[in-house]
């Protein structure tokens, strides 16, 4: 994320969390139906899809000759998960990608939040980062008592700051916590506002660029599960159903042409995030070999891993009650993307 324009496997299952499976998740009267996209008239469906950082979604359809759909897709690029929930709650959009943690937050809302969890993406967790500014002095979390540290609100920033103070032996009273944007939270690090930032994306690609150095790295702490979300609209409207199958597929099938040529998609990323392309290209194959891009349909262990950071949060004093994630699971996609997968021999 550009300054002047703006972005676990921690995995613990108890016996009583397994429990939370897909079969405790929502059953939409329409979770077993097959649909057909052929069978189904798609020309006058829009779908109004959500990205965080940057178009990377349809760059990437873009790149592997996918982007010609029987719809019309509408991208919008938020600076977080959490502002694509917001816009999903607003009805703004149909379909959002994020985090585990903008949900959990999305659900206490008014409505619901207006979303399901339709199924998730594994993807990496490199880029997640707590750093330091250039020529600081702050070596280790120790050394941020009484400093201040901004972060970005019901993100993986804020979630993996509270482990990494935990794991430290300290609270969320020891430091100085300043809650901001993505871009923001770049801009005071840069300026001397802030003594570090808990950020991710562009916003630590950037930071790179400035001097900025890694305190502590999130990448063994997130469990790289990107939640996929659609609204209940979207979900029981047989035409839309239909085309989010479609554009699932074709999600999948640009994970797999970029894993296919990392070269040229690293060309993209580079013009896209402003990131010089040997960067690109050794982030992005770092990335593809910690945990290379899929979609999946729900499971009982992604559901877990929510529930996990979800309790985190309650244990640090963040939400007041506790929250069951199955709740807003929906099942209704699981046969299709499973088929998707099955298909293409996975």
């Amino acid at each position: 994320m550009k300054i002047i324009k703006s972005m676990l496997l921690l995995f613990s299952v108890l016996v009583a969390l397994a429990g939370c499976g897909t079969n405790s998740a929502t059953s939409d009267a329409d979770s077993k139906r097959n649909v057909a996209t052929s069978s189904v008239d798609l020309s006058k469906v829009t779908i109004r899809m959500g990205e965080t950082g940057w178009a990377r979604s349809q760059e990437g359809l873009k790149a592997a000759g996918l982007q010609n759909t029987p719809y019309k897709v509408e991208y919008s690029v938020f600076q977080g998960g959490n502002m694509q929930l917001e816009a999903m709650a607003a009805n703004h959009l149909d379909l959002a990608t994020s985090s585990e943690i903008p949900p959990i937050f999305a659900s206490q809302s008014g409505n619901g939040g207006n979303f399901k969890v339709i199924g998730f993406y594994e993807g990496t967790t490199l880029n997640q980062e707590l750093v330091v500014p250039k020529g600081s002095n702050i070596k280790a979390m120790a050394d941020l008592k009484g400093k201040k540290v901004a972060y970005v609100k019901a993100t993986t920033s804020q979630y993996f700051l509270l482990k990494m103070l935990k794991q430290a032996g300290m609270t969320w009273d020891d430091i100085i916590p300043v809650q901001m944007s993505t871009s923001d939270g770049l801009i005071a690090l840069v300026g001397g506002k802030v003594d570090a930032l808990a950020g991710y994306g562009n916003a630590i690609i950037t930071a790179h660029q400035q001097g900025a150095t890694v305190l502590v790295s999130a990448k063994d702490i997130l469990s790289g599960n990107f939640m996929i979300e659609a609204t209940p609209d979207a979900i029981n409207d047989p035409a839309k159903h239909a085309a989010i199958v479609d554009y699932l597929s074709r999600l999948d099938k640009s994970y797999e042409w970029a894993a296919a040529n990392p070269e040229k998609w690293a060309e993209i990323i580079a013009v896209n995030t402003h990131e010089p392309f040997e960067q690109s290209l050794i982030t992005f194959k770092e990335g593809n070999a910690q945990r290379p891009n899929k979609v999946k349909p729900t499971s009982m262990q992604a559901i877990a891993s929510e529930q996990d950071v979800a309790d985190v949060f309650l244990g640090a004093g963040v939400l007041k009650n506790k929250i069951d994630v199955s709740s807003f699971w929906s099942n209704a996609f699981d046969e299709e993307i499973k088929k998707l997968l099955e298909n293409k021999g996975k």
